[in-house]
């Protein structure tokens, strides 16, 4: 009998100590939904302030407005995803813890499940990011645009 078997007081040490690992991966995710939920939530206001001056807008501010609407749509589906690929992160870590102390209780060989349940994580939480990405780059992007678009108005003068 090995020394590590889970009857045993080191055994069932080892266990805790290997299933908390991924514990560490599942708060960052936690961290990554509170952080998406805010850019959500900003992006949301941002909306509705938007989509409230529609109703006064001229032709042409009306299209700007309708494009602006456009691009929070797309940074809102952007963060979307990311919330949906970080929360299945974090079901497919838990998924793993449990499968650690599953196959240990069972003393079967849940190798191939573990791997699967952690790869599943690490893939998610990399996919939430790569669209967290995209969101702050387009995000930055409509930024830099409006900022141009304000000093040309500037520079046009008020009879622009």
């Amino acid at each position: 009998m090995s020394s590590l078997e889970p009857n045993t007081l080191d055994g069932i040490a080892h266990i805790i100590q290997v299933a908390l690992t991924p514990v560490f991966l599942l708060s960052g995710v936690a961290t990554l939904l509170n952080v998406f939920g805010a850019r959500l939530a900003r992006v949301s206001d941002q909306a509705e302030r938007v989509s409230g001056l529609l109703a006064g807008a001229t032709e042409t501010e009306r299209l700007r407005l309708d494009h602006r609407l456009d691009r929070l749509r797309l940074r809102a589906l952007l963060l979307d995803a990311a919330v949906v690929l970080a929360a299945l992160s974090g079901v497919s870590t838990c998924g793993a813890v449990l499968t650690l102390f599953v196959g240990a209780l069972r003393d079967a060989t849940v190798a191939g499940v573990l791997f699967a349940l952690f790869g599943a994580a690490i893939l998610c939480t990399l996919l939430a990011l790569v669209a967290f990405g995209a969101e702050m780059l387009f995000a930055s992007r409509g930024v830099r645009n409006r900022v141009a678009l304000r000093r040309a108005e500037a520079e046009a003068g008020p009879e622009g």
